[in-house]
């Protein structure tokens, strides 16, 4: 069913919820929009500007750290501190109610965190920009460490623990997927009885079979996102609307 206008979404995704025992969230980019975070594959969006530098390229040579380093905090200074959006706090108000015990998120902005849904039950599939990791020793470092060693030297800092490489905690072209969070993912599709798929094109694999799996398994599917998907065809609910027009009625304070 596609959602015709934005009462209707609303009233339909209320029942979906109601009815529902355990909703599991999932979310991507189109969820932080809002927020001022650009998304990342729509024309115009964030890569059509600044290209990712892969994985490969980072390890190989010092130059492609320093400069993965450089964009990141023209990319910090450019978007500044965002908040979380209508959407966090409607699915932050959906977790305290325990409707929503847990979330699967593409992004990496920290923003689902900051709007009350507790760290470790946000499952992060590509990982999280807000702070840094050792690679060789998993030690964590504040960006703003980094920024200000980096600014000291326009060097790329290494590890004081142990010398290996320091970049942040989000999985970069050709690292590979985590493998704990996409058993938590996938263990968590396959107890929940709506799926609600939230500003994301589901076109990343493995991360788009989520929905598939859930609908499979005998779950709701919801989908709200701008753009059409690929799995509209099998959605309980399809909604073409801003998502935090369709979400907000569901923030409770």
């Amino acid at each position: 069913m596609i959602a015709s206008d934005l009462n209707t979404a609303i009233a339909r995704l209320g029942a979906l919820v109601e009815e529902a025992h355990f909703v599991l969230p999932f979310t991507g980019a189109g969820i932080s929009t809002e927020c001022g975070i650009p998304d990342f594959r729509s024309p115009g969006g964030l890569w059509s500007k600044i290209q990712p530098i892969p994985f490969d390229a980072f390890l190989a040579g010092q130059e492609m750290r320093d400069e993965t380093w450089r964009r990141r905090f023209i990319l910090a200074d450019a978007i500044g501190r965002p908040q979380p959006g209508r959407g966090h706090r409607a699915l932050a108000s959906l977790y305290r109610t325990g409707k929503a015990p847990a979330l699967i998120t593409q992004n990496i902005d920290n923003l689902h965190q900051d709007s009350g849904i507790a760290p470790a039950d946000v499952v992060e599939l590509h990982g999280n920009t807000t702070y840094a990791l050792c690679l060789d020793c998993a030690r964590r470092y504040e960006l703003g460490w980094v920024r200000e060693k980096f600014e000291a030297t326009a060097r790329a800092p290494d590890c004081e623990a142990c010398g290996g490489y320091i970049k942040t905690a989000t999985i970069s072209f050709g690292q590979a997927m985590p493998e704990e969070a996409l058993r938590r993912a996938e263990n968590m599709t396959l107890r929940c009885d709506l799926f609600l798929a939230i500003g994301s094109s589901l076109v990343v694999w493995p991360a788009a079979g989520f929905p598939l799996t859930a609908k499979r398994n005998g779950a709701r599917l919801a989908i709200i996102n701008r753009e059409a998907t690929d799995f509209d065809e099998i959605a309980d609910l399809v909604v073409r609307q801003d998502i935090g027009d369709v979400l907000a009625p569901f923030i409770r304070h």
